[in-house]
């Protein structure tokens, strides 16, 4: 109950939402005309084009204004060059209906933020904030909400820098606490410290509970695939076609998925498998916040295959490969994780007679049904190479225990019954563990390899 409690005041109301309220965005994108911060893959339209997806995520936000501004160099204290600056602070001046600015950058420091924020008398937001928003709104499960809470620690210290700089400029009062001794930054930065550790603690208590259910599930010898893509690319869909789950319902925004689920399905041999949704990716999505997520994408570590999901309609898809590609690696996985992935190029049905360009690139229209046998025949090939399954027709006496045994322990596919001896030749599919098993208990089974 003590814990409970505990983990009740993390998951309390967030000092940084910007509240209930409706607001009404002015999108400022600084496109950057040439240098290495250009990004080859993408332009400033398709780049402001993904901010507005990202701000409709949001009930009651909306987008007003749209303003594609050129700098040379993102990083400066003001974001854009003098001049071009000025022009922008007349613009948005001039929109008196607008209550906040999504700068489309990944992170502004809080020093920029103050400034812009005086400039134009509005609150000023960049992708990491907005991010962080839609993740704290579609938060559902304890896990979610403490990885949200955790990814909001580097903003509250760089407000609490900020907030201490304005302090002492006033220079009100002592700079200590009551005659403590301790500064107020100290005292601060101590709560904040002691909140990130009591979070952590809170996430590795959850983690080995996954890990738990992880290890009986192994028992179980379920294989384990992941569904990863760029956000809003399908994955849910996908699943919901590949088993029949009535119940999952795909939703048409960004990030609607910041849990890992699981959906048992089966593959063309009737073999058992466990889907695993997880969360979208996004081009700039600031390492703090793939960080606090490391939690839910440790999951992906321990399956047996990974199937990466494009929405091949996305003008900018050959950038998203690159970005999930990027994250998949970043994360430590197993090289023969990396080097057995599949791809699939969904949306299909809005191309007309499309065909990969990518070599064993399976096309399909998770929404139309399109090329699904061929995708689960594809996962079924890669599922038995990467788990040892096997596929053997064994002999059995019909009176004997190995039939239930094989029901029980492994796949069974085919049952051919030979009522003249009273024998039986069973198809199954075995983990190789189950097989060892199968192999001490029924020694004199006549065994044949498919």
């Amino acid at each position: 109950e003590e814990d409970e409690a505990a983990l009740e005041e993390l998951l309390g109301p967030s000092p940084l939402a910007p509240g209930p309220g409706a607001q009404r965005v002015a999108i400022v994108h600084p496109a950057v005309k040439w240098g290495p911060q250009k990004s080859p893959l993408t332009t400033a339209e398709l780049q402001i084009a993904e901010a507005v997806a990202l701000v409709d995520t949001l009930q009651n936000w909306t987008v007003v204004d749209k303003i594609i501004t050129p700098t040379k160099n993102p990083n400066k204290k003001l974001v854009f060059g003098k001049g071009n600056f000025q022009v922008l602070t007349e613009k948005i001046k001039k929109m008196p209906h607008v209550t906040a600015v999504f700068l489309n950058v990944e992170r502004i420091s809080s020093l920029t933020k103050k400034e812009l924020e005086g400039a134009w008398g509005v609150q000023v937001f960049d992708r990491y904030t907005v991010v962080l928003h839609i993740f704290r709104c579609n938060a559902q499960t304890k896990e979610a909400k403490l990885q949200v809470a955790l990814a909001e620690i580097p903003l509250l210290r760089s407000n609490l820098k900020n907030e201490v700089s304005q302090r002492d400029q006033q220079r009100g009062g002592s700079r200590y606490i009551m005659g403590s001794g301790e500064t107020f930054l100290e005292t601060q930065n101590r709560v904040l410290k002691e909140r990130e550790l009591k979070i952590r603690n809170a996430l590795e208590k959850l983690r080995r509970k996954r890990a738990l259910l992880r290890t009986q599930r192994r028992k179980c010898e379920f294989p384990v695939v992941s569904v990863m893509g760029y956000t809003n690319c399908g994955k849910t869909t996908l699943i919901k076609a590949l088993t029949g789950e009535a119940e999952l319902q795909p939703r048409d925004q960004l990030f609607a998925t910041l849990d890992i689920t699981s959906h048992a399905g089966y593959l063309p041999s009737h073999m058992a498998v466990i889907y695993v949704d997880t969360i979208g990716f996004l081009t700039d999505l600031p390492h703090n916040l793939v960080e606090s997520f490391s939690a839910t994408l440790e999951e992906v570590a321990y399956s047996d295959l990974i199937v990466h999901v494009r929405d091949i309609t996305h003008p900018e898809t050959i950038l998203q490969k690159a970005t999930v590609l990027s994250v998949l690696r970043n994360l430590n996985l197993p090289s023969h994780l990396l080097n057995s992935i599949v791809e699939v190029h969904n949306k299909v049905d809005l191309i007309e007679s499309y065909k990969p360009a990518e070599e064993n690139a399976l096309a399909v229209s998770a929404l139309h049904g399109h090329g699904l046998e061929e995708l689960k025949q594809e996962i079924e090939k890669k599922i038995l190479t990467s788990t040892g399954k096997k596929i053997l027709t064994v002999n059995i006496n019909l009176e004997g225990p190995q039939l239930s045994w094989l029901y029980k322990e492994a796949t069974v596919q085919e049952v051919e019954v030979m009522p003249e001896d009273g024998t039986a030749r069973v198809k199954v599919i075995i983990g190789s563990s189950a097989f060892g098993r199968y192999k001490n208990l029924f020694p004199n089974s006549k065994i044949f390899m498919s």
